[in-house]
């Protein structure tokens, strides 16, 4: 069986996206959970990535790292799944725009770590991020209005694409960030999946908390 290995699924952003992809398209994996920032850490993803990095894909002999690597591992493996779009020219589409997601956006990332069990106040944004966010906002617009039809999602059902922009989603949220009603309602499709919510619903019985992915930020509702 196939199995993947995370981090804390409070805080871990790139793991949340094969994990939610996989859980949204029914494929059997085990996972294994290896805390950050802790004494054996290091050690412990060494033992399992090439990278030192998680997450980490181990099929048999065959180990993937990197999200969207991991992504197009198993959209390969499970063809008849529509992890990407059938369409070729949507296909391309959603794999540049996750593409752009998976190496860019570096100013929001750092403004707004990815915390799923506080709600915090909107903190002051930098040029930078704003634009991080508009640039967001711009890509998902013009992806619905073009490929995503009634269902709500990026092409339609939800897809790889949704799942490489779900961390995004739940920063978004988590710090209040405005954005346009269209965006909103794009988020609020995320956050209600059923696999995004089996993730939350996990990662707010973790016992081990960061204090560093609070620092600058004031919470205003604690769901732990």
């Amino acid at each position: 069986m196939l199995r993947l290995v995370i981090a804390n699924k409070l805080y871990s952003s790139w793991s949340l996206r094969p994990w939610l992809l996989m859980r949204a398209f029914d494929i059997p994996f085990e996972e294994a959970v290896i805390p950050l920032r802790r004494p054996e850490t290091k050690d412990a993803i060494a033992r399992v990535s090439p990278s030192g990095k998680v997450p980490v894909l181990i099929d048999g002999d065959v180990r993937v790292w990197e999200s969207l690597a991991i992504v197009e591992y198993i959209a390969e493996k499970f063809s008849e799944m529509a992890i990407w779009p059938s369409d070729g020219a949507a296909r391309a589409h959603a794999r540049s725009i996750s593409n752009e997601m998976h190496g860019g956006f570096l100013p929001l990332r750092q403004a707004l770590p990815m915390n799923l069990g506080k709600r915090f106040e909107t903190p002051v944004l930098s040029d930078e991020t704003k634009a991080n966010v508009e640039r967001i906002e711009e890509i998902w617009w013009t992806t619905l209005e073009r490929y995503g039809g009634q269902a709500g999602y990026l092409f339609g059902g939800f897809s790889a694409a949704d799942a490489m922009f779900a961390p995004v989603v739940s920063r978004l949220d988590t710090y209040r960030v405005p954005v346009a009603s269209y965006t909103r309602s794009y988020m609020d499709m995320v956050l209600s999946h059923p696999a995004f919510l089996e993730w939350k619903q996990a990662a707010l019985t973790e016992p081990w908390t960061i204090d560093d992915y609070e620092t600058g930020h004031t919470a205003t509702e604690t769901f732990r």
